[in-house]
């Protein structure tokens, strides 16, 4: 089964689905480092640099899904909040790819801020253009205009193609990456194949990382730390451990554990130390002040992130438990986002950064990808 990735960044989502089984027929990708890493991992005469506007679609054929994330800075809570005001808008390029090329199913990723109530109504326009691709606006309407069109549309005479389209807001812990990342999943399959989709269910929980952690100690067993060396329990994990052992008795949860920083680095040397690993490079000048603390090491990080400038606050260093901090190498940022070790990342460590926090968790893209690939795998 062959993809379209588009607004591909370094390839988190097209490494996962890659996993899964699917074959990539093409990369569209506007950054330059980032066609570099695509170049580096995939096959480079697949990758387009440019923008969406000037690829030929016609120059494909039988794609089975297409899949990426469109930019996702007009509805980041970081960024500027203007939506469809906002030039790096791309849904429209996206909702324009699924017109065009009529794929059995697609999968796009943003930010949780697209489920903010002052998006709701843009929000609902993508959910419906997406559902109908084929019912375009009337020559000069406005997205306004149009979803106003799409609201009073007659679904059952209508005879363009249609899309059974579900999202979810999901956090990548659930489902074992190391990070509690929340971001908005789209998938949408064609009603003609008449397959009903499930998003896989979540794997892992912060309950047993909790229980692991304090009812039975497993974690630190698990990862030889002394009780001298565990962190001290506050006052309010004490009565979150207290509700835990109420809510399940002598019943362990059901779940896996979160994942930890500590879990996903504990076989990584020190970055300081003489290792051969190109992109493990320690970076000084970290530090901690307000609203800038850091990732707990017995934790899931913080969301990795891509700043405007470089690396942003807080959500990327380590915290250790004696009050040190420093910041996550790019070789240290890919386990966190559960890329293979051998992913190239091109870029000085502020690009590579970007990219890093820019992409689709591997994991995670690689379970919605094998649930996508049992679904229309018949078809």
């Amino acid at each position: 089964m062959k993809t379209l990735e588009i607004f591909s960044g370094a390839g988190g989502l097209a490494k996962g689905l890659e996993l899964s089984g699917f074959e990539h027929a093409a990369f569209i990708e506007f950054n330059k480092h980032a066609c570099e890493s695509l170049r580096g991992n995939f096959d480079p005469k697949r990758v387009f640099f440019g923008d969406i506007k000037d690829f030929d679609l016609d120059s494909l054929e039988s794609i089975d899904v297409v899949a990426g994330g469109p930019p996702c800075q007009p509805f980041s809570l970081g960024g500027k909040h203007k939506a469809n005001q906002d030039s790096r808008d791309m849904f429209p390029y996206a909702i324009r790819t699924i017109e065009r090329l009529s794929p059995k199913a697609f999968v796009f990723e943003n930010v949780k801020g697209l489920l903010r109530q002052t998006f709701s109504e843009y929000f609902e326009y993508i959910i419906l253009r997406l559902s109908y691709p084929d019912f375009v606006s009337q020559e000069n309407a406005d997205w306004s205009e149009h979803l106003d069109e799409l609201r009073r549309l007659n679904k059952s005479s209508y005879t363009g193609k249609k899309y059974d389209v579900q999202y979810k807001l999901i956090n990548a812990a659930d489902y074992g990456v190391p990070q509690t990342r929340e971001r908005v999943v789209i998938v949408g399959i064609r009603s003609d194949l008449a397959l009903s989709w499930s998003f896989p269910v979540t794997t892992h929980s912060e309950d047993r990382l909790l229980w692991d952690m304090y009812v039975t100690g497993k974690y630190w067993e698990r990862h030889h730390v002394p009780s001298s060396l565990q962190p001290i329990l506050t006052a309010g994990l004490k009565a979150k451990v207290v509700r835990l052992k109420e809510k399940y008795g002598l019943f362990e949860p059901e779940l896996m554990p979160w994942k930890t920083v500590r879990d996903a680095l504990s076989d990584t040397p020190d970055p300081m130390s003489d290792h051969g690993i190109i992109d493990h490079v320690f970076r000084d000048g970290a530090r901690i002040y307000p609203g800038h603390t850091g990732s707990d090491f017995d934790w899931p990080s913080k969301t990795i992130k891509a700043g405007g400038h470089g690396v942003p606050g807080g959500e990327n260093m380590i915290r250790f438990h004696d009050g040190s901090v420093r910041y996550f190498t790019a070789f240290e940022a890919k386990r966190i986002q559960t890329f293979p070790d051998n992913f190239v990342i091109k870029g000085a460590w502020g690009e590579a950064m970007r990219q890093i926090g820019n992409a689709v968790p591997v994991l995670l893209a690689e379970k919605i990808g094998a649930a996508l690939a049992r679904q229309i795998g018949d078809h």
